[in-house]
């Protein structure tokens, strides 16, 4: 809804009084005052050096115009420090990658301050009617800025809504400016900057404005703007390309983990290769975006991901060679990474609920760099052990051991004066970042060559694996037998390449007996498989002397008792040439017969005690009688809800008579868990 307003002829020529009574004070404040700068505007654009007007502190807030009072046209600014931001040289600073660099605040006698500080300049622009001005933010700036013109808000880099302004790494900015009411007049620019209170323990010289603003025509301001852009992005190339590459080493050696579970080195070399991108990528993220400001994104680098990449590689290369000596190693590098953090965290002033002083900051400089380089020494302990226990693979490491150290605490010799950083086609390289990448190149030909071990070594376990193959093989009888009264017929389902069920079936040549075998290892795999063989070779050697069934299974408990993790349910039946059946149970499933589970008392397994007592039970096998075999198996087969198969499936396929074959089938399709073996005896005419 507009809205309109009457004034009186009085009011308004009283308006119009104090209007231009306004103006001439704010003309005889800039006589007063500081010099002003007088810009001539064509097609291009001037740094403002200065003469800068310079004052610590904040602006109180104008009751009237509600505006920072320093910021307007008006204000008094004569009592104030003069700053000329004219560069000496045209170094290239290494912290900002920008050239011209000036010492800030705290080298010009306010060294203990942070905070707010204030700049303003007058500046006399000549620029031909309509001609469109900008300006460009200094390139180097510690930390964060708001711009004013005549008191009127610019624009700011940084959040300063409320509370405690969100600071960025210094990036390029570009401000609009407006045509003054009165183009004739000079303009005010009014610099509001802020510092964190860390940047003073972390770098030299800062404070404020580093660099000068850029005045001009818009085009050109635009254009300058875009090379500066350019420059940023050219200051972090090597920091992406170094943040993709270990990015890929990670994904790389986290792969290597299925050829090789047990090997846990990948793990740490994946979580190592992994911290270190995720480093380098928050640096450029920092620097090229506004997402995350200075007072989050340090303490993440620097206290979080920092002592964790140290201790990652420390255990790296404890888990390269497999070493469980000295056991203080790791707990000395967890400890070690914990005092990292807080000393680095007191020492940059990245604490977030206070701020320390600075001599109480630098204090812990000292505690910072001992606790850094201690990192080396314990890498050290680990490859000298690794080159006591495996000779030329543990020399084959330094060279990534010293990499490393390089490209870690390469920037920690600057008192040396060397220059370390080099700009080839304005990208910035550094001695660290040559480092990292002749160190991930060392890495993965380590990797290469610890994998072609790996994959040598699981082609002789397999070669091993199809060996216990066939040695059971033979061990195990044929599935279809036909003897003098008896007809057996046998199913055997390993759940892997090498089963732990075994069953043996041994005739008597002087009395026409058969005594039948069977049992279960505890576990499976080629473990089981040996002591599959170990009770085969018992029970054949058993019953060439006593082929009763309570005998050989006392002789197999002997034979597992006092063997670590060794034992096996079995069941031992004798059969005569009359039928006369004697079975001896150890913990194994009761037989059935002719479809009904066979009733006998129950018994330990063989290998838990040296003198069990085993179940023993004698009854008579007529012409057609059936016994079925079968192992725990079947019953503990599970599908992929969980459900068990269960015995009530067993009798309802025994009541329907179902073949050796036809019962391990539906096991084995329920879901298989376990090593399925069943034997069916029928007794037969002689």
């Amino acid at each position: 809804m507009a809205q309109s307003y009457h004034f009186s002829l009085p009011l308004l020529l009283l308006a119009c009084v104090s209007a231009d009574t306004r103006l001439a004070l704010a003309a005889d404040a800039q006589t007063q005052t500081a010099p002003i700068k007088h810009v001539v505007i064509g097609d291009s654009a001037e740094p403002l050096y200065g003469p800068w007007k310079f004052h610590v502190g904040d602006s109180p807030i104008d009751p009237v115009h509600h505006s920072p009072l320093w910021s307007e046209p008006t204000f008094d600014d004569s009592t104030w420090e003069t700053v000329d931001l004219t560069p000496r040289d045209a170094t290239l600073d290494p912290v900002y990658g920008v050239s011209g660099m000036v010492p800030g605040w705290t080298n010009r006698g306010h060294a203990g301050h942070w905070g707010y500080a204030w700049y303003r300049i007058r500046v006399q622009v000549d620029a031909p009617p309509g001609k469109s001005l900008a300006l460009e933010g200094p390139p180097g700036v510690d930390d964060g800025y708001q711009v004013f013109q005549n008191g009127i808000l610019l624009g700011s880099f940084g959040g300063f809504s409320s509370g405690r302004p969100v600071v960025y790494n210094t990036q390029p900015m570009r401000f609009a400016l407006p045509q003054p009411a009165n183009p004739s007049n000079p303009r005010v620019l009014a610099f509001r900057v802020w510092m964190e209170p860390s940047t003073p323990a972390n770098y030299p010289d800062v404070g404020g404005l580093r660099t000068a603003p850029l005045l001009g025509d818009a085009g050109a301001v635009t254009a300058n703007h875009q090379l500066r852009w350019l420059d940023a992005l050219r200051a972090v190339a090597d920091l992406l390309v170094s943040a993709i590459a270990f990015g890929l080493f990670a994904l790389m050696a986290f792969s290597l983990i299925f050829f090789d579970r047990s090997d846990r080195v990948y793990l740490w070399l994946g979580t190592a290769f992994l911290l270190t991108a995720m480093f380098d990528a928050l640096v450029v993220l920092l620097d090229t975006k506004q997402y995350m400001g200075i007072a989050t994104g340090d303490p993440i680098r620097f206290v979080v991901l920092r002592p964790l990449i140290y201790a990652a590689w420390v255990m790296v290369w404890w888990s390269w060679f497999g070493l469980h000596r000295p056991a203080w190693l790791p707990r000395a590098a967890a400890a070690l990474a914990l005092l990292f953090a807080i000393s680095t965290a007191l020492n940059r002033n990245l604490l977030v609920f206070t701020v320390l002083p600075h001599s109480v900051s630098a204090a812990f400089g000292s505690v910072y760099l001992a606790t850094k380089f201690l990192f080396l020494p314990l890498m050290f302990v680990c490859i000298v052990q690794g080159i006591r226990q495996k000779g030329v693979e543990g020399w084959s490491v330094l060279p990534a051991v010293v990499l490393w150290g390089v490209a870690q605490f390469w920037d920690d010799f600057n008192f040396l004066h060397i220059n370390l950083t080099w700009y080839p086609f304005g990208v910035q390289v550094t001695l660290g970042d040559i480092a990292n990448l002749l160190l991930a190149f060392v890495i993965a030909g380590l990797l290469l060559r610890r994998l072609l071990v790996t994959v040598l070594r699981q082609r002789l376990m397999e070669l091993d694996v199809k060996q216990a193959q066939e040695v059971q093989r033979v061990i195990l009888p044929e599935p279809i037998a036909t003897l003098p009264g008896l007809a057996i017929e046998s199913e055997y389902r390993p759940a892997r390449e090498v089963g732990g069920d075994f069953f043996q079936i041994l005739p008597h040549a002087s009395n026409g007996s058969m005594l039948i075998v069977a049992g279960d290892v505890a576990g499976k795999g080629l473990q089981a498989g040996m002591l599959v063989a170990l009770l085969v070779g018992a029970i054949r050697t058993s019953a060439q002397f006593d082929p009763d069934p309570l005998v050989v299974l006392k002789v197999l408990n002997q034979r597992l008792c006092g063997r670590s993790h060794a034992a096996a349910t079995c069941l031992a039946l004798r059969i005569g040439a009359d039928g006369g059946a004697t079975l001896a149970n150890a913990g194994h499933l009761p037989p059935y017969l002719n479809g009904r589970p066979v009733e006998i008392e129950g018994s330990l397994p063989l290998g838990m005690i040296e003198d069990p007592v085993f179940s023993v039970m004698r009854f008579n096998l007529a012409e057609g009688d059936q016994l079925m075999l079968m192992s725990d198996g079947i019953a503990e087969a599970t599908d992929v809800n969980g459900r068990l198969f269960g015995f009530e499936r067993i009798d309802d396929l025994m009541r329907e008579s179902a073949s050796v074959g036809a019962l391990a089938t539906a096991a084995q399709n329920f879901g298989q868990e376990d090593d399925i073996s069943v034997i069916a005896i029928t007794r037969t005419a002689s």
